[in-house]
């Protein structure tokens, strides 16, 4: 009954949350289109607001333009103007002004001064104003226009007295007040407010809007936040959208009408819709909700059921009938849990046998050799390890192909139990490497049947219509001599298979000792990624002499590691393993932006050098290195010609047609090329010819024990005319005797390199040493 109610309640609760969302999705997609028609109506009742008022304005500014033109074109008051008598034109002012209640009539001369004035109020910045709103507009005829005037808005219309040249200008004006606004409000229903701003601050004001709201809508005018278009107005629990529009503008004054209408009561005659909107929702889940709950008990009691029989199934039997008869679904479940009793027995069957053995080959597994490993510990039976290894299965896997590889190991694990004695067993451990257990046997027993096991597996090996031969390196370790335990033993018999690698015999039993040298590279090759971030990596120069200037132009950058366990790392115990385990272009990378930035901090300071860097067969594959460079010498401000790139010839051979396109872009980058360590590699002299280098470096074999008669001499000389009639400049390295360097020199040698000239420095020595006369930093003879 838990599961029933428990089932039920899950069902119960999916349809609940997904009435919750599709009725919430409903009321809030309702209420979201009801806002935005609430907006939508509000801005079109506050645009029809803001015609009328313009038109309120218009119908107001005609009266005026009629009055004021009467009294321009009146004969009397021509006449008192031409005469200049101020009381005859006050009076005339006066009378038209009272005939359509003007709130103010002004005479202004041509020159924009104020004359006469029915409105003591009119001040010399109301006038200057005027005046420039009246020269703005000349030409135009009678004009109307809203000017502020001592705290209050007035619409006023100016027209030229003309008798019959101009001689003068007359204004009229009406006050526009709170009565214009309640006219609006009553029109239009909408709440106006204007203000006229001098200087900055609101001085006139006059507003329909409930009090409550002034202080905030003076605080945005004060913010302000003047520019026209819609906003909304909150204050005291209520909401108004206004829209602003600008009626005037002067150097220092701004006429606002802010015409607002109440978003409370347009939204108010939307209630009724939210209101039946909620109740449809509430009917809808509340009715959903009771269709849930009897459907999740009608569901309950089958599948209990077949619960009951899944808990039966998980405990091992797969007998127990099962009675459900339904044609819906869980009529189909209930079919479906017969055939998986049968299906699973089987499956249980097969997953016991694959834990323990490779589905490709048969073989017992890892799991299953330290099982049968350890019983033999147990037993106290000596038994040899012989972990195999097939050196050159990538090649196989790239010339056959992965069936091809997968046919190889079939039939090289069919060879080798072929060879199994009772009692021995063989498995497959990972990919490669398989281990074959020879019970009773110690390590010379084990050698010498790893010896005939080499023999059988050289012969070839047919795989569709090629013929391969295996390259099997072997690694022995022997119970109780090399461990006591099962992990113990495979894992020196793995590091004697490392071992077994490195030798011409492919056969090596393992060394006691080997666990800390096999540790130590693991722990360097688990550090070397994260060296150039702590800061372990240092760039050492060692200078190289140009042999006719007889001064140090250049210096080749050398990489050194100080590991924080094991002190300064050689690199030729790391580079290596950085070029196995893949972390050489992170090196690569590094040097090059600490060779860049050591070279721009020795620009500034006026040393101009030319540093040569070692890059790597990887890095010769990489098609994006040139203009990862290009850019970091453009970031640093470097000449590309200062770099050189040291390739060997041996690097060029992994992808020969990929590493000339790498050299081309570098070289065309301005970077200088060198083949280093010329004379021990394998390529050509065509293929020499082919690669866009500048300079040559002879291998430091031919150089150290250079003699003039010997046939290192004869190797040197050649390579140098040779290099010259190819125009390449020869480098040599190892000089560290000052006799080879005078047969350099004689030989037309262009660069010595060696300690005779210095060892590698750091980048404070170097610089300190570099900036020394030559003749006295020479390195003494070794």
């Amino acid at each position: 009954m838990k599961f029933s109610n428990s089932f039920q309640a899950r069902i119960a609760s999916v349809l609940i949350l997904l009435l919750v969302v599709v009725v919430g999705a409903l009321y809030f997609s309702v209420k979201a289109a009801t806002g935005v028609a609430v907006q939508n109506q509000l801005r079109e009742e506050l645009g029809v607001g803001g015609r009328v008022f313009e038109q309120l304005l218009a119908v107001r500014g005609r009266q005026l333009h009629d009055a004021v033109q009467v009294l321009a074109a009146d004969f009397g008051f021509k006449d008192a103007v031409a005469s200049g008598d101020q009381e005859t034109i006050r009076s005339a002012l006066a009378n038209h002004g009272a005939r359509i209640n003007a709130g103010t009539v002004m005479l202004l001369g041509l020159d924009g001064s104020l004359q006469v004035s029915t409105d003591e109020r009119i001040d010399a910045d109301s006038v200057s104003r005027l005046a420039l709103q009246m020269h703005e507009r000349q030409g135009q005829g009678a004009q109307v226009f809203l000017l502020p005037i001592d705290g209050e808005v007035f619409l006023l219309v100016e027209a030229t007295v003309n008798a019959p040249l101009p001689i003068a200008r007359v204004v009229m004006g009406f006050h526009v007040d709170e009565e214009l606004a309640q006219e609006l409000r009553g029109l239009t229903h909408l709440e106006l407010t204007l203000v006229s701003i001098e200087q900055g601050r609101p001085v006139g004001w006059i507003s329909t809007l409930p009090a409550a709201l002034h202080e905030r809508l003076r605080e945005e005018i004060l913010e302000q936040r003047l520019d026209s278009g819609s906003r909304l107005l909150e204050a005291g629990g209520q909401r108004y959208l206004g829209e602003w529009r600008t009626l005037a503008s002067g150097p220092d004054y701004q006429v606002l009408a802010l015409l607002h209408k109440s978003v409370d009561q347009a939204e108010a005659a939307f209630a009724p819709l939210d209101h039946d909107i909620l109740l449809i929702a509430l009917a809808a889940f509340f009715g959903s909700l009771l269709g849930a709950l009897l459907l999740a008990r009608s569901l309950s009691q089958p599948v209990r059921q077949l619960a009951q029989v899944a808990e039966r199934v998980g405990q091992g039997d797969y007998q127990t009938a099962i009675e459900v008869r339904r044609s819906d679904e869980l009529g189909s479940l209930a079919q479906a849990l017969r055939r998986m009793q049968g299906d699973i027995a089987e499956r249980e069957r097969q997953l016991a046998h694959n834990a323990l053995h490779d589905p490709l080959t048969g073989l017992p597994n890892r799991t299953l050799a330290l099982e049968r490993l350890g019983s033999a510990i147990t037993a106290a039976r000596p038994t040899a390890l012989l972990h195999f290894g097939i050196a050159n299965f990538r090649t196989l896997h790239e010339s056959c192909g992965a069936d091809g590889a997968d046919l190889c190991l079939q039939q090289f694990s069919r060879r080798l139990q072929a060879t199994l004695r009772p009692g021995d067993s063989m498995a497959r451990l990972v990919a490669d490497e398989m281990l074959l257990l020879l019970e009773n046997s110690d390590s010379d027993s084990a050698v010498a049947a790893a010896d005939k096991l080499q023999q059988m597996l050289l012969k070839p090996m047919q795989i569709g219509s090629l013929s391969v031969v295996l390259d099997c390196a072997i690694g022995i370790a022997a119970f109780p001599a090399h461990g006591e335990t099962p992990e113990e033993l495979l894992r020196r018999a793995a590091i004697a298979l490392q071992d077994a690698a490195q030798q011409p015999g492919r056969l090596q039993v393992y060394q006691q000792g080997s666990d800390a040298a096999h540790q130590r590279q693991v722990n360097l090759v688990r550090d070397l990624r994260h060296a150039a971030q702590n800061g372990e990596l240092l760039l050492y120069y060692q200078p190289k002499l140009d042999i006719r200037a007889g001064r140090v132009t250049a210096a080749e950058a050398l990489l050194r590691w100080v590991h924080p366990q094991y002190g300064m790392v050689s690199p030729g115990e790391f580079i290596p393993l950085a070029e196995r385990t893949g972390s050489i272009q992170i090196l690569t990378t590094w040097v090059i932006e600490e060779a860049v930035r050591q070279l721009h901090e020795w620009n500034q300071r006026g040393l101009r050098l030319q540093v040569s860097l070692n890059i790597s067969a990887d890095d010769l594959v990489n098609r994006g290195l040139a203009e990862q460079v290009g850019q970091l010498l453009a970031r640093h401000g470097v000449a590309a010609e200062q770099l050189v790139f040291e390739i060997t010839e041996s690097a060029m051979m992994q992808d020969p047609q990929l590493a000339l396109e790498v050299l081309h872009s570098l070289r065309a980058c301005g970077i200088h090329l060198s083949v280093d360590d010329f004379g021990t590699g394998y390529s050509s002299l065509a293929q020499l010819k082919r690669m866009p280098v500048q300079e040559l470096k002879i291998d430091q074999s031919f150089i150290r024990d250079l003699d003039e008669h010997s046939e290192d001499a004869v190797i040197v000389r050649s390579t140098i005319e040779m290099s010259h009639s190819l125009g390449l400049k020869v480098v040599a390295e190892g000089v560290e005797y000052s006799y080879i360097l005078d047969l350099l020199r004689r030989w037309n040698c262009d660069t010595a390199q060696g300690y005779l000239i210095n060892k590698p420095l750091p980048p404070a020595q170097f610089e300190s040493w570099v900036r020394q006369p030559l003749s006295s930093t020479l390195a003494t003879e070794h």
